[in-house]
């Protein structure tokens, strides 16, 4: 696990260039929609900024006034009232430019982060199954406060920070050339050498978090699988797992602290000495009468701001170029093809299927791994309205046949029809609209009740969900709940029973009326009792329309049209249950007499 973590750290580094920099760029196409107010905030920014160098001064000639020798015709009284009146228009500009691009940046990134889920729910399985849940969601909530951050105050203060650089060093050339060059040879070098440092440091501190991301993956790992751990008495394995995470967060932490101290040390005798050697040559100049003391006191202003400028250039560049590599991962799901484009779920207008479905000559290899054939030259014929069911052991491809049927996956070869026509051909929209699916685990959405059913059908009226509720004989514990149809299920439907929620999804299949139905294993891991409401509502929900049942309780699917016996990806037999079960030493069979309730 501590592997794959490094390995995504090591990835993550980018550097700006002119490739992943124009890739950047396109993420401000969020931005042009409200160029405007974009606009504006730049404007109350540059002015902002300009007028803060001008306040600036204004501490220098209130110096010059009291020792007599004022730059400018003003008095003391004058120039406070005149400081009041720039801070109150320099107020105004930032309260205007915050404002401004809080407006940009969170209007924007609302529309980055609904495209980006919008095109994250259109991709394809096979995407998705590549990437962790965490790491998905890391795109949409992480990279994008990363970017919105940039739009809204890092670019924003990286600008500010320039105008400021450029405009201290303007003005100490101009107002204060016997200094100048004095600043500009020292300042440089010392803020190149601080920025050394400082870029070392952030190396070992980033360091630091990525081993202590390792170390809480461990605890996240143990604490999930609490009850392994304690099963197999494995408590020591992970307490030394976690301490040796530990033990190399220290050491990182230890090496960091030396860098710091050395740091702390440099800033405290080159950094500060640098800055007095200046002020000594600007003391030397005012006893001399070369320099009022009032300049004196603008030249330490104007110089801190420039080495402040300096280093906070380098901090936000960081951010920027961090933002720069979060756009990367952003544009890497937007740029890639989606699976559908998404429009409202109307099945009204959806022709429906008649049902017949064929298999023919069907190959398949999951894409992560080509070299494990699947579904091997699989050819089977479905009449519209059989039911037909799907018995094997585990591996055999079983739900692999399902998830080619919902086109969760594209064949390698041969070809699935329905209705005399490939899948391939069907708008996939309204293609899986005609398709219902009720899984061997049912993990609910966290609204209520009434939501989940809705599923089926958005635009059912609350009749037609009592109607589709009452079939599936969840009815009765719906009724149950004090909020009814409006109980909340909890996440992944955590407060309702398994077989409760077998019971829900079959009430939005049934609410979906589909030509296809598709069950995997719906019963397998329910109590007898919740098994059998379970199937009398599956059953009622088969009338009428095609079914694929897998099966692993074959006292559930005696009454099928057809069993196909699948290993390997192939059709090994095919027949009636009474057919296969007189085969004496038929894999059906040889199946049947595993479970004590078929043996005959």
């Amino acid at each position: 696990m501590s592997v794959r973590k490094r390995g995504e750290s090591e990835k993550d580094k980018v550097k700006l260039n002119k490739q992943n920099l124009n890739r950047a760029l396109q993420i401000f196409g969020y931005v042009l929609p409200y160029k405007w107010p974009f606009i504006l905030g730049m404007f109350f920014l540059s002015a902002g900024s300009l007028l803060f160098l001008a306040i600036m001064s204004l501490p220098g000639e209130i110096l010059n006034i009291i020792s007599g020798n004022p730059t400018y015709p003003l008095t003391l009284n004058q120039v406070f009232l005149f400081l009041l009146v720039l801070l109150g228009v320099q107020g105004v500009f930032s309260y205007l430019r915050v404002w401004l691009f809080t407006i940009v940046s969170e209007r924007s990134m609302a529309n980055l982060r609904k495209d980006l889920y919008q095109q994250l729910i259109t991709l394809g399985i096979p995407f998705l199954e590549k990437r962790r849940v965490g790491e998905v969601t890391s795109r949409i909530t992480n990279d994008v406060t990363q970017v919105q951050s940039v739009v809204s105050i890092t670019l924003a203060e990286f600008l500010r920070q320039i105008i400021i650089f450029l405009g201290a060093i303007v003005i100490i050339i101009f107002k204060m050339k016997s200094l100048a060059l004095t600043m500009l040879l020292t300042f440089p070098v010392v803020v190149l050498l601080a920025m050394f440092f400082g870029r070392h440091i952030r190396k070992l501190v980033k360091k630091r978090q990525d081993q202590l991301a390792d170390s809480n993956v461990v605890v996240e790992e143990t604490m999930q699988n609490i009850q392994t751990v304690k099963a197999y008495t494995y408590e020591w394995v992970e307490i030394s797992r976690y301490q040796t995470n530990l033990e190399k967060v220290v050491r990182i932490a230890l090496k960091a602290a030396h860098m710091r101290g050395l740091f702390a040390a440099f800033i405290i005798f080159v950094m500060f000495g640098a800055l007095f050697f200046v002020m000594w040559r600007a003391a030397i100049m005012v006893q001399n009468g070369a320099m009022l003391q009032g300049d004196l006191v603008n030249f330490i202003v104007y110089t801190g701001l420039v080495g402040a400028s300096i280093a906070s250039i380098g901090s936000f560049y960081t951010e920027i170029v961090a933002a720069v590599g979060a756009t990367d991962r952003i544009l890497d799901i937007l740029d890639t093809p989606a699976e559908v484009q998404p429009k409202e779920n109307i099945t009204s207008n959806t022709k429906r299927f008649e049902g017949n479905i064929s298999y023919d000559q069907v190959h398949f290899s999951y894409p992560s791994r080509k070299d494990v054939p699947v579904i091997q030259g699989l050819s089977f014929d479905i009449k519209s309205g059989q039911k037909i069911a799907l018995v094997g052991g585990s591996g055999a491809g079983k739900s692999t046949i399902i998830q080619l049927l919902l086109q969760f996956y594209n064949i390698d070869a041969g070809e699935i029809r329905i209705d005399d026509r490939s899948i391939y051909e069907y708008d996939l929209l309204d293609y899986r609209r005609n398709l219902a699916i009720v899984p061997q685990e049912v993990l609910l959405f966290g609204g209520t009740i009434r939501e989940n059913i809705l599923y089926g059908r958005p635009d059912a009226s609350s009749a037609d969900i009592i109607d589709a509720a009452q079939k599936a004989n969840a009815w009765e514990f719906i009724q149950s709940f004090p909020e009814g149809l409006n109980t909340i299920v909890g996440e992944r439907g955590v407060k309702l029973s398994g077989g409760q929620r077998q019971r829900i999804a079959i009430a939005r299949a049934i609410l979906k009326d589909p030509a296809i139905l598709l069950l995997d294993e719906a019963t397998s891991s329910l109590d007898a009792e919740s098994e059998k409401l379970v199937q009398d509502a599956l059953n009622t929900l088969m009338v009428g329309r095609t079914s694929i049942i897998i099966a692993h309780r074959l006292a559930t699917i005696r009454d099928v049209d057809c069993i196909f016996v699948i290993e390997g990806g192939q059709i090994v037999e095919q027949g009636t249950h009474e057919a296969l079960s007189a085969i004496p030493d038929g894999a059906y069979n040889t199946l049947a007499k595993l479970q004590f309730d078929l043996i005959e």
